[in-house]
């Protein structure tokens, strides 16, 4: 799990998770009991400000309180190009669009060839419909892969306790 330490921590309520493509935006939400990621949509991409307030508006609608971006790495973890590009979203959403709510990167390595993979594997369809659904799938398994670490966090922290 990959966090900025200076984030404050997220309130207890949906979170918003972002698979960042060049033409659009593969978007999944929590439950607010943050266990289960599930697709929200697709959005196809704009010009900046009107992708940031597309995202104030779904933060909105949906009570969101942090946001899960896919960061991709390369395999050896070093930053990639669109590492890169998903750093700066991030600061521009906070600088230009004046989003407060926490931020977190997840290493998204292979979330879209897994999303392909069970596109293929599961549902009979043909490749520009695949395509169509591999951006929200990557979206659901960059969330679900976060929350499922912070659970995991928390399960062995309260372990500790005892």
């Amino acid at each position: 799990m990959s966090n900025n330490d200076a984030e404050p921590r997220p309130a207890i309520g949906p979170y918003l998770g972002l698979d960042l493509g060049v033409k659009r935006l593969g978007l999944a939400i929590s439950d607010r009991g943050l266990r289960v990621a599930s697709p929200l949509g697709l959005h196809k991409r704009r010009r900046f400000s009107q992708d940031a307030a597309d995202l104030l508006m779904l933060v909105e609608q949906h009570q969101v309180t942090a946001l899960i971006l896919g960061l991709p790495l390369h395999m050896d973890g070093s930053f990639s190009p669109r590492a890169q590009s998903s750093k700066g979203f991030a600061h521009h959403l906070r600088a230009k669009a004046g989003f407060t709510l926490p931020i977190f990167f997840w290493d998204e390595r292979l979330s879209s060839v897994e999303a392909e993979r069970l596109l293929i594997e599961q549902a009979d369809m043909t490749r520009q419909r695949r395509s169509q659904l591999v951006d929200k799938l990557a979206a659901t398994l960059i969330l679900q892969g976060f929350l499922d670490a912070a659970n995991d966090a928390r399960r062995a922290a309260s372990q500790e306790e005892v």
